[in-house]
């Protein structure tokens, strides 16, 4: 049985390596903006957990009718937000908008949030679906404008969910999390676990096979 993750976040591939699992990654192109707007003032676990379940969609109909497509196998999309100060942001993008997120953030906590999909696909057909959200809270320090201003220019943090990291350089700017560290890197070791019980696959089964 193949893993298929439906991202291209080079943090999510470390966390399911690091956990034995060598996945197949396949990029989902979905337009994260189209999908929250077709979705009717969600709340904050229910935004992060469409965009998760477009993602893992987009993927099965890439695969569908391909030979991968026809193997078995599961497709996982995640999107993680932090909710801050009763606002959900997501990727910051620009310098700009780093600037003014960690102006508002530094010191103050915060939820990330990330949604969770599983599409099981048995010889070419979807057969189980199962999401949900984990969500942690980050307690954020109180960096210089200095350190705020050179961890920008270093590139980090304008593509990562709420503009930090916590396994890279903005690891040195949070006090500490309450709940689950691998859901703030972007996908939750311990739900993923669960739903993909939910579609019948033992975790154990997608661990990397020891060299004979």
């Amino acid at each position: 049985m193949r893993f298929v993750l439906a991202s291209q976040s080079p943090a999510r591939l470390a966390v399911l390596r690091s956990a034995g699992i060598e996945p197949s990654v396949v990029v989902s192109g979905v337009d994260e903006d189209a999908v929250a707007a077709s979705l009717t003032d969600p709340a904050p676990e229910e935004l992060v957990r469409a965009l998760a379940a477009a993602k893992a969609e987009a993927v099965f109909e890439t695969l569908a009718g391909t030979h991968d497509g026809s193997a078995d196998l599961v497709i996982v999309g995640c999107d993680s937000m932090l909710s801050i100060g009763g606002n959900m942001v997501g990727k910051p993008i620009t310098p700009e908008v780093a600037r003014e997120r960690w102006a508002s953030m530094a010191g103050k906590s915060g939820e990330l949030l990330t949604g969770h999909a599983i599409i099981r696909v048995v010889n070419g057909e979807k057969t189980k679906e199962a999401s949900g959200t984990e969500g942690t809270v980050v307690r954020f320090g109180k960096p210089s404008q200095e350190d705020i201003e050179a961890y920008i220019a270093s590139g980090e943090p304008l593509q990562v969910a709420g503009g930090f990291t916590l396994d890279g350089r903005g690891g040195w700017f949070v006090e500490g999390i309450d709940g689950d560290f691998s859901s703030v890197i972007g996908i939750s070791l311990p739900l993923t676990r669960r739903l993909l019980t939910e579609v019948g696959v033992s975790v154990v089964d997608l661990w990397n096979r020891p060299a004979s």
